[in-house]
């Protein structure tokens, strides 16, 4: 794949103002944005400021760095249709194409013509470049590859069923996971079309291993954009929503690997915050059980987003009454305090409050009111009484202490109805034919 130099000529017409550069008024051969806003040619900001140790932008005075600069390749762009609409005779010359800006044109090209196969080896040489060197992450970034892969791939979802489709969508997916993080636009672009996030979750549930973390990466990617302000309106789940969660616990459940287990455990925790109904689809999905198995041998940062999910679940009825029927549950939730770290101390907290303080929701149903005191007394028997009263002892974040100080008064109620036993004793629990013990 070659560069794709360009050459225009004088211009007919006068360019667009936004066309030229502030410094010089010429139209600019490359075109560089600051974070002030202003963009500027390339060699004339250089030289701005590189002449008497400048570090200011030339419009706004702001404090700028020869670092802050990032290619404008929009503007280059229509700088260059603009010069091609108007050439005749030699007037610009713009910066030939790198290596990578060529991809993402002949990307862009291909998925314009519907011509899967130029777009699958376009990408196939994204995904080389990406893996041989973090550099070559940064210029794909640059040259806006991951906005380029995710318009191809919701692009060419709509045709799934052919071969020739599905390779192509296959090959953009392994360049798309290499180039993280998507910006915003990139994520609306493959997450606004219901058939694109259908693939990424057909791709999650029965491909091959590597393209199940490539997909559930993605995945995690929508989900966060989606469950924030800003994002909830431009990525529409709704069509794929029992989908997403059916895929996202099947995953965290079959352990396929480390940073697929953690990209779902991200995923849900952001799909269950928004409110009760979501944690509670999650929860019907079978999520609590799944997230406390994995948290007994689970690492730190595993053990981190894997309790953040179980909190958010936790929020809904369902959640907490599934908790609660659980034998593994509280034991292993008041072993991790202490165990893992201060987020995560605060985590269990705040999950062990949700199973034994009474909640008007729980009111309604006469088996929540047995179940949340039964969590009650699990929490006394290993140990959870003493390790809410070391923490309030040692100290702790105010908000920490608000949730221990909350839960020791719900739990104290119950002292002395109960023997305790040390938390870390779990020879009486079973997780299938495994005994726990310490």
């Amino acid at each position: 794949m070659s560069s794709l130099p360009f050459r225009a000529t004088p211009a007919k017409e006068e360019p667009p103002p936004e066309f030229l550069c502030p410094i010089t008024l010429d139209l600019m051969r490359d075109p560089v944005a600051a974070p002030t806003g202003i963009t500027y040619d390339r060699a004339a900001i250089g030289s701005w400021l590189l002449s008497g140790g400048q570090r200011t932008c030339p419009v706004t005075h702001a404090e700028l760095r020869a670092g802050d600069l990032v290619p404008n390749h929009t503007l280059r762009r229509l700088i260059q249709d603009w010069c091609a609409a108007n050439h005749s005779g030699g007037r610009v010359d713009p910066v030939p194409a790198t290596p990578e800006e060529a991809a993402v044109a002949e990307m862009e090209g291909a998925t314009r013509a519907g011509d899967a196969d130029r777009c699958a080896a376009a990408a196939r040489w994204v995904r080389r470049q990406a893996r041989l060197a973090e550099p070559n992450r940064g210029r794909l970034a640059s040259a806006g590859a991951a906005r380029a892969l995710a318009a191809a791939f919701a692009s060419f979802a709509d045709a799934a069923g052919a071969d020739a489709t599905s390779d192509v969508l296959d090959a953009v997916l392994a360049a798309l996971a290499l180039v993280m993080p998507m910006d915003e636009e990139s994520i609306v672009a493959v997450g606004s079309s219901s058939a694109s996030v259908a693939r990424l979750v057909a791709v999650a549930a029965n491909g091959s291993l590597h393209s199940r973390l490539q997909a559930v990466v993605v995945i995690r990617e929508i989900i966060s954009l989606s469950c924030h302000r800003y994002g909830a309106g431009a990525v529409d789940l709704s069509a794929n929503a029992d989908a997403i969660v059916q895929v996202l616990v099947k995953t965290i459940r079959d352990a396929i690997c480390p940073q697929a287990t953690r990209a779902c455990l991200v995923a849900a925790y952001h799909l269950a915050c928004p409110g009760e109904s979501a944690a509670a689809r999650l929860a019907a999905a079978g999520l609590v059980p799944v997230l406390v198995e994995l948290l007994v041998d689970a690492d730190r940062s595993t053990a981190e987003k894997a309790l953040a999910a179980l909190d958010a679940a936790l929020v809904s009825s369902d959640g907490r009454a599934r908790a609660r029927a659980d034998a593994l549950a509280v034991p292993v939730l008041v072993k991790k305090m202490f165990c893992v770290s201060d987020a995560a101390t605060e985590l269990v907290l705040s999950a062990l409050l949700r199973m034994c303080k009474k909640c008007p929701e729980d009111d309604m149903d006469g088996t929540a009111a047995a179940g949340r005191r039964l969590a009650i007394i699990e929490s006394l028997q290993v140990g959870a009484l003493q390790k809410v009263l070391l923490l309030l002892q040692a100290g702790c974040r105010e908000e920490t202490k608000e949730k221990a100080t909350e839960l020791l008064r719900v739990i104290v109620r119950y002292q002395g109805r109960v023997e305790c036993v040390d938390t870390m004793d779990f020879r009486g629990l079973k997780r299938g034919t495994t005994i726990l013990t310490t």
